[in-house]
């Protein structure tokens, strides 16, 4: 007899799973004296099941990577069935993007300050503190921003919300300190300042605390020099 496929056992299970959480809907509105499913109550369990599935999906993705993850593993880790993940996410990569969207909303939350027109004119040893400093203590505290942001796995579509957020910042950061920039090459240098980012990241990852200090402070040093290159110079470049 031919086995089923993964996924098709996986959309079977879903589908069960949608089938009895629909009839228990049906059961709880009837009995609270009602017509139908309680729409309110389904919504506000499901977009707590949807954190949680999250919240399990970053913690796995941190401690595994994204390409060793499984949706088996991270269902598990949220006390889930597979079934139950399939009903809101397709697959892992789903789930990465989810992820990076919440990130990058969580990332433009951080970074509010930078839309301050205070900023101009400002030290850019202090411009440098104010947006190093947040942003490793945002990568400490999200554990998802490492991997989706600085890591190689994910497919680039599944993060392009993030690595947007993550471009907004830094040319905020970039026309801060050197005002004179055109558009496009405020756009060019925040880039570079992007991949600088993307690669210290991951060598936070198992360092000690006095390592990580020494290692934003090195971070520092080559963003204060970048960015003091910048505002030196006239914008001659095409």
């Amino acid at each position: 007899m031919p086995r089923t496929p993964p996924d098709a056992q996986a959309a079977t299970t879903a589908g069960r799973s949608t089938a009895a959480d629909t009839a228990a809907d049906s059961t709880a509105g009837t009995a609270t004296g009602g017509t139908g499913p309680a729409p309110k109550r389904r919504l506000a369990r499901g977009e707590k099941r949807i954190a949680q599935l999250l919240d399990a999906a970053a913690e796995e993705f941190a401690e595994v990577g994204y390409e060793s993850a499984t949706t088996n593993s991270i269902a598990a880790r949220a006390g889930a069935s597979p079934g139950t993940l399939y009903q809101f996410f397709p697959n892992k990569e789903a789930m990465a993007r989810a992820l990076a969207e919440r990130c990058a909303a969580q990332l433009r939350a951080v970074f509010g300050f930078l839309r301050d027109p205070a900023l101009d004119g400002m030290p850019i040893g202090e411009l440098v503190d104010r947006m190093v400093d947040p942003m490793l203590a945002f990568s400490q505290a999200s554990p998802a921003f490492r991997p989706l942001f600085a890591g190689t796995a994910p497919p680039a579509r599944s993060v392009a919300s993030l690595n947007t957020g993550a471009q907004q910042v830094m040319e905020a950061v970039v026309g801060a300190a050197a005002p004179h920039l055109t558009p496009a090459n405020r756009q060019r240098s925040a880039t570079v300042v992007v991949h600088i980012a993307k690669a210290i990241l991951p060598a936070l990852d198992g360092a000690t605390a006095c390592e990580q200090a020494r290692l934003a402070e090195e971070f520092k040093t080559v963003l204060h020099g970048y960015l003091t290159g910048l505002a030196a110079v006239s914008d001659t470049r095409a």
